[in-house]
């Protein structure tokens, strides 16, 4: 396995993409248990990471408190939010179970391997500066764990049931944000050499590329997510949304060119890879309006985080030792300042899967 060095530059780092012990949160019912999915494997970034971050030599973590708070037990497991995020509610609510491991836990048993885990890394994406700077798992690394995986369950349960859980599995990826609102717009690197049009192509090709890998290695039922308001985060109002902290239209207009060409991807490929089940995951337009119309869902903020009193922090700057943690995470959109609450994500969860399991069928 890749070991990493220590984060290189500051600049991709804070869009890296939040009652302690006992604290057991709600758990969404199982509403799709019915449909004949053996497991979910997730790749790609901290939307879906469960962990894997803590394995690997980066400072791209969130093990400790008060991460988790409202997790199983109150425990920091390195999920970037206050509980379960969309890797475990899509596990959870398809009836398979309560949540997702990493791959990279040691404590990994036969079942977990069956019903599925995650290969995901915090600050990951598909540009390879993206990786450099954040010192995190590439899309290559979690392919060779997915190659991995795959061999150990021939050796579990045989090359045939092997080649029929992969088949009828659902693989979920969330990549491409860190990439856009961090390397690109954040940093002074990307947008010297490329105009977003040129860069999102990029980042396309790339998706497109890692999506026929995993479909060559058996993968038919993919769902990937498109980007979300990543404009709208707070870090992103406080940096550069002026005194109103607006959301910041030039990137949300990065992440609309490349879900737009990352649909058009997937429209393609469904043509070209036969007996594929290619689903886009469209989840800008529900996350956005549920920021925008924050009271509308029960939320009493929809611009400020859960953790921290600037709106700038995640990762070690939300810590034991912030100054401002939230009573209530239940009233907050965002549990740090760029990643969902775990009741946002539910929201978020149930309408993809509302919208598109059939899809994968």
């Amino acid at each position: 396995m890749m070991k990493h060095s220590t984060l290189k530059s500051f600049y991709v780092y804070p869009f890296l993409v939040l009652l302690y012990p006992l604290v057991v949160t709600a758990t969404p019912k199982p509403q799709y248990k019915n449909y004949s999915f053996p497991a979910v494997i997730a790749f790609g970034d901290s939307i879906l990471d469960t962990g894997n971050n803590n394995y690997i030599e980066t400072i791209v973590k969130a093990n400790f408190k008060p991460y988790g708070r409202d997790f199983i037990g109150g425990k920091a497991t390195g999920r970037f939010s206050n509980g379960r995020i969309p890797s475990d509610i899509f596990v959870e609510m398809l009836g398979i179970k309560d949540s997702m491991p990493p791959y990279l836990d040691p404590n990994l048993k036969i079942e977990d391997l069956l019903t599925g885990v995650c290969f995901a890394s915090a600050g990951s994406g598909y540009d390879p500066l993206t990786i450099e700077l954040a010192s995190v798992l590439s899309t290559e690394d979690q392919l060779e764990m997915f190659k991995e995986y795959i061999g150990k369950l021939k050796e579990a349960v045989g090359e045939n049931r092997t080649a029929d859980i992969i088949a009828k599995s659902i693989h979920i990826i969330s990549m491409g944000s860190n990439d856009v609102s961090g390397t690109y717009y954040l940093s002074p690197y990307r947008k010297h050499d490329y105009n977003i049009e040129i860069y999102t192509s990029l980042l396309v090709t790339a998706a497109s590329k890692f999506v026929k890998d995993l479909y060559e290695l058996g993968a038919r039922r993919i769902g990937v997510f498109s980007l979300g308001p990543v404009g709208c985060v707070p870090l992103q109002r406080t940096v550069e949304g002026g005194l109103e902290r607006d959301c910041v239209g030039k990137v949300n207009e990065g992440a609309l060119i490349y879900n737009n060409k990352l649909l058009s991807s997937v429209v393609d490929l469904r043509k070209t890879l036969p007996d594929s089940r290619l689903v886009y995951l469209e989840n800008y337009s529900e996350l956005d309006d549920i920021i925008q119309n924050h009271n509308h869902y029960g939320f009493e903020v929809g611009d400020g985080s859960c953790c921290g009193i600037a709106n700038v922090e995640l990762g070690p700057l939300c810590s034991s030792f912030t100054l401002r943690v939230c009573e209530d995470t239940s009233k907050y959109v965002f549990w740090d300042s760029y990643h969902p609450t775990e009741r946002a994500y539910k929201m978020l969860v149930t309408e993809v899967l509302k919208n598109r399991i059939d899809e994968f069928v």
